[in-house]
Formats: structure tokens, sequence, C-alpha cells
């Protein structure tokens, strides 16, 4: 794509597409959310979404400038939806957890889209909603403000660290995904207690938690962590 994009106000499309739907930002996110479902990076082509939208791809460019462009609005949808339906307890480590775990499965529920765009900053509406939601949990629970805005980078970046590894690991053909986890068992399992001792005395343990993401863990440390840096004036509410 080239940066010919039309400002709002002049996009809307006159005809239909060939599927009957009008042609619109947020139809052709969804739509290249499901492309790169199917087919990751290469799917982000002028030709294959105008092809699936039955429109001329030329039209595209009345709404995203590029190709970068449009993985943004991709990147900024998964964060919205990792908003839906949701709403606020009040509570401020109830409200952390559910973020937590909403943006982990909304990124391992589109595992291709998630591997493009799980490091980047969009600057979009449902991101900043999600960083005011974040912020507005820990400066209402009593963090200084500097200690919040240390806590908000700490909390995303291990969010979406975890959401970005996870979903590469589902983003593998079913083959690769099998031959990792049979590793667990093939290499590890595998081990005598002469060579290894703490591998070999806690392998079931080891091989039945590597099944599974370390995230919802990993959170609770966090959360721990952050308890413990809560002042000693605030409320209790978490």
């Amino acid at each position: 794509m080239a940066d010919r994009v039309v400002p709002e106000g002049r996009r809307q499309r006159r005809r239909p597409t060939k599927q009957g739907a009008l042609l619109s930002e947020e139809l052709i996110v969804r739509t290249a959310l499901h492309l790169i479902g199917q087919r990751g990076a290469e799917a982000l082509s002028v030709r294959r979404l105008g092809a699936a939208l039955g429109a001329d791809p030329s039209a595209l460019y009345r709404y995203f400038r590029n190709t970068d462009d449009l993985l943004l609005a991709v990147a900024d949808e998964l964060i919205g939806r990792a908003q839906q339906g949701w709403t606020l307890t009040g509570r401020w480590r109830t409200d952390l957890r559910a973020i937590g775990l909403r943006v982990h499965e909304s990124y391992r529920a589109n595992p291709q889209a998630a591997v493009l765009a799980a490091h980047r900053t969009t600057g979009r509406p449902h991101e900043m909603r999600a960083v005011e939601t974040i912020l507005g949990v820990l400066r209402e629970a009593g963090f200084p403000d500097g200690l919040a805005v240390r806590i908000y980078h700490a909390f995303v970046d291990q969010a979406l660290a975890f959401a970005a590894q996870d979903a590469a690991a589902l983003a593998l053909p079913p083959a690769a995904r099998a031959a990792d986890a049979e590793v667990w068992q093939e290499a590890y399992g595998r081990l005598p207690a002469d060579t290894h001792p703490h591998i070999a005395a806690t392998f079931p343990l080891l091989a039945a938690d590597m099944r599974v993401s370390g995230y919802p863990f990993a959170l609770e440390l966090m959360l721990d962590a952050v308890a413990a840096l809560r002042p000693a004036t605030a409320a209790e509410d978490g």
C-alpha cells in the first residue's frame, strides 16, 4: 500500500462489495485478522485483502496508508477484544488480574496475528482505553504516580511477553508443536539422577507444568510484588 489514505469523512464506499457488504475499516480489519489466521504475514497484501473483501484493492487506500497502518489496526482490535464485556470491580488486584488474563487470552486466540502485533504500540482507541484503565486502577488504589507508571510498564510488558511467546508456540505447525511437547518426555524424562538430580526428582511435576502457560502463576507473582509496594496508608480493597 502507499500513503494515500482518505480523510474519515470521505471514506464511505457508495456501492456494496461483491459479498453485499459496505466496505469499512471494521470490515477490513476483521477480514485481515481472519486471513492472517490462515496465512500469517503474507495475508497482509492489497491483492489478497481485495479478493477476500470482493472489492477493488485500491479501495483499501481510503482507509489505511499502508500495510503497517493496517497491522496497527489489527493489533488494536486484539486489545479491544480483550476488553469486550468486562467492567471494573473497584478491587485493584481483581481488576489487574482480569486485564492481564484477558489480554493474554485474546492474543492466544489469534496466534498468527499476535506474533505480528504483540510488540507494537498502536496509538489507537482500544490501546488508549487500556492504558487509561490500568493507570486508573493503580492510581485509585493509592499508588503514587511515579510508581503507578513503573508498575504499569512492568505489568503490560509481562502480559505481552507471555502472550507473544505462547502465541508463537500456538502458531507453529502442528507437527512442530507435537515435537516440542515430546522433548520433555524423550529428552528430559531420560536424564539420570546421578547427572541431573534436580530434573530427575521433579520430572513428573515439571513435564506436567510445562504443558500449560506459565503466565497465570507469573501474574500472581507480579501481583504479590505490587501488593508489597502498595503504600501502607492505602485502604484495603484488593
